[in-house]
């Protein structure tokens, strides 16, 4: 996995939705692999944190709302952009953490991220995503 840089930076030479998906995903997981502290205080540890409430603290809501407006754009006709975006994320953060925790092998990561991509832009797969109106964590 690349070395972990901002998201407009990783995106900017994406050509298409899939490429800029891909390149998102890898952004996310070099930033889970190279900063494995800072990771690890914003997902594994129990900061007594809300997520996804009311009470979620402002730069925790900025955060969802920088990649759910990346990601609005990718979600498809019919699909809620917040919950697709909460799925994008969930499942990237699944990967981080099993690849951290050595359970998935290293020589696999560039085309699990391939594969993530191309199972996020599934359009009968994001249609089982139903538009509910709401954006989870605001």
């Amino acid at each position: 996995m690349t070395a972990a840089v901002p998201v407009p930076t990783a995106t900017s030479a994406a050509d298409g939705p899939r490429a800029w998906v891909a390149a998102l995903a890898r952004a996310y997981l070099g930033f889970a692999e190279h900063n494995p502290a800072v990771y690890d205080a914003l997902f594994q540890l129990d900061g007594g944190l809300a997520y996804a409430q009311e009470d979620t603290p402002e730069p925790l809501k900025d955060a969802f709302a920088a990649l759910l407006e990346c990601l609005a754009e990718v979600a498809g006709d019919g699909i809620d952009p917040g919950l697709f975006t909460e799925v994008f994320w969930a499942s990237l953060h699944g990967l981080a953490t099993l690849t951290r925790a050595g359970r998935l092998l290293p020589e696999d990561a560039e085309p699990r991220v391939e594969h993530h991509a191309d199972v996020s832009l599934r359009s009968d797969l994001c249609s089982l995503i139903p538009m509910s109106g709401r954006v989870p964590g605001h």
